[in-house]
């Protein structure tokens, strides 16, 4: 029996070393979710927003001159599609209320200062049917094989966008 001791002596080190590793890297977790998360002012959450926003926008673009020129190309729409579905899953929720700040007729910082409509907020579960609704159509349109059946996405998904902004974006 002693000749197996050197093997257990290395399987109690080993175990031993796990526990403390995993020690280790719990409480650097513990010392994330510690973090003070008010650092992130609502001027943050507002530029976060429209960063996410303006890459949507961005992605849109070549969907728009693809369906304008009828120069469709399946797989470079696909990709973008693909990217605006997953942002457009993720927006709804970077408008917690204390973000709800939009005011009339004062001078605004285009980057830090909300467009945002307070209709957001009293009408929050249409505005987020309608950014799923549309996310649904990119992913459509992101898994679409041919030209026609990208373009009928892409179209929606472009009147999906326009009408969120007709009832949810300020112009002033």
């Amino acid at each position: 029996m002693t000749q197996f001791l050197p093997g257990v002596r290395l399987l109690i080190a080993g175990a031993i070393g796990a526990a403390f590793l995993s020690a280790g890297l719990l409480s650097l977790g513990s010392v994330a979710l510690g973090q003070d998360q008010s650092a992130a002012t609502t001027k943050d959450v507002i530029f976060a927003r429209k960063v996410l926003m303006s890459s949507v926008g961005e992605n849109m673009d070549d969907l728009d001159i693809m369906v304008e020129t009828d120069k469709i190309d399946v797989a470079h729409g696909a990709m973008h599609a693909d990217t605006i579905s997953v942002m457009l899953l993720a927006f709804p929720h970077m408008f917690p209320p204390v973000s709800n700040v939009w005011k009339a007729g004062v001078d605004k910082d285009p980057a830090s200062d909300t467009f945002a409509a307070p209709e957001i907020w009293s009408n929050y579960a249409d505005f987020y049917k309608r950014a799923a609704d549309a996310a649904k159509s990119a992913f459509d349109a992101s898994r679409a094989q041919t030209a026609a059946e990208f373009k009928k996405y892409a179209i929606e998904l472009r009147a999906g966008c326009d009408g969120c902004h007709a009832l949810y974006q300020k112009k002033d």
